[in-house]
C-alpha cells in the first residue's frame, strides 16, 4: 500500500525543508506556509526568467525508496533533505504520467506536473548527489531521480501515514518530463 512517510515545509527558499507534524495544501497554491507557495512560479531561477509563469512546482515529492537507494551509496539523507514537502513509499512516482491526481489523505489532492531536474545545488548539500540522483536509459537519456512535481487541486490536511490513492488521467498519457 502506497503512503505517507514524511512532511516537510519551510519559509523562504532554502534548500531543505523541516519535517513536520503535518502540513495543509491549499488548492492552486500549494504548501501553505511553504517557500514555493503560490499561483506563479517562486523557482528563483524561473522566477528571474518569467515571473508571471503557472507555478507548476507547488508541492514537490520523493520516494523514500530513493533515500535508501542513495543510503546504499553512501550518502547521508533524511526526509526534508532534498527540499521535499512529500516523502512517499510503495509507489514509483516517476513512472506515473503527467496529470496523475494522488489523493493523499481524507481530503487532500494533487496533480503532477513533471520531474525535478537535478541540480548544482544537489553537490553543494552533498558532493556527488546530483549524479546519483541521474540515470541513463538505453537509449542514453537522462532520467531524473529527484522526485516529481505536482501543484494542489484540492485543500486538505497531510500527515506522515496518510494513505496515497493514484488516480490515473483518462486519455493519452504523456510520460513526466523536467519542470
Amino acid at each position: 500500500m502506497s503512503r505517507v512517510v514524511a512532511v516537510c515545509l519551510r519559509r523562504g527558499h532554502h534548500f531543505s525543508k523541516t519535517p513536520s507534524l503535518s502540513i495543509r495544501l491549499l488548492s492552486g497554491l500549494g504548501v501553505e506556509g511553504d517557500g514555493h507557495m503560490g499561483a506563479t512560479v517562486k523557482h528563483r531561477y524561473d522566477r528571474r526568467r518569467d515571473p508571471t509563469k503557472p507555478n507548476l512546482r507547488q508541492v514537490h515529492l520523493i520516494p523514500r525508496e530513493l533515500f535508501d537507494e542513495l543510503r546504499a551509496e553512501g550518502f547521508t539523507i533524511q526526509p526534508g533533505d532534498l527540499g521535499e514537502n512529500v516523502t512517499t513509499s510503495g509507489i514509483d512516482l516517476a513512472a506515473l504520467p503527467t496529470g496523475t491526481r494522488l489523493h493523499l489523505g481524507t481530503h487532500a489532492i494533487i496533480e503532477l506536473t513533471g520531474l525535478r531536474e537535478p541540480c548544482v545545488l544537489m553537490d553543494r548539500f552533498q558532493e556527488g548527489l546530483k549524479a546519483a540522483t541521474q540515470d541513463r536509459d538505453a537509449e542514453g537519456n537522462v532520467i531524473c531521480k529527484a522526485g516529481v512535481m505536482a501543484v494542489a487541486v484540492a485543500d486538505g490536511d497531510v500527515r506522515p501515514g496518510d494513505a496515497i490513492k493514484v488516480e490515473l488521467p483518462a486519455g493519452a498519457r504523456q510520460p513526466l518530463a523536467p519542470v
